[in-house]
């Protein structure tokens, strides 16, 4: 069955950097399409940043671009989304989720097209 295992989370100061890992296992890895959502208390979870594994296509939301990198490893399956320049703002409990098939691209950052989701890591920026 399907596992994805976040790690990485951690506690920073404004200007700072983290970087947060996503082990996928369970199913085809080179097929997936794969996204980082975060959560703030009293808010929706909102999507961040997403990746075709097979194509290295990406995507962003805007409040995240320049800042944030996502990437992978296909020898780990692992995908990681780099934080940098990180603000209060960004304070949140991140979550990896995942999907296989086709996905509505201008969906590709909604809660509503991944099956998957990991248990979350916190980040937390003061």
């Amino acid at each position: 069955h399907v596992q994805l295992v976040e790690s990485g989370g951690g506690s920073v100061q404004a200007g700072g950097s983290l970087r947060l890992s996503c082990e996928v296992t369970g199913r085809t890895y080179s097929t997936a399409v794969v996204a980082w959502f975060r959560q703030a208390p009293g808010k929706e979870r909102e999507g961040v940043a997403a990746i075709y594994i097979g194509g290295q296509i990406t995507y962003y939301d805007d409040s995240v671009k320049g800042r944030f990198t996502i990437s992978h490893d296909n020898a780990k399956t692992t995908v990681y989304l780099q934080m940098n320049s990180l603000k209060p703002d960004d304070t949140a409990m991140y979550y990896c989720a995942a999907t296989w098939g086709s996905v509505n691209v201008e969906m590709i950052l909604s809660t509503s097209e991944y099956q998957y989701w990991g248990q979350g890591t916190q980040v937390t920026v003061s």
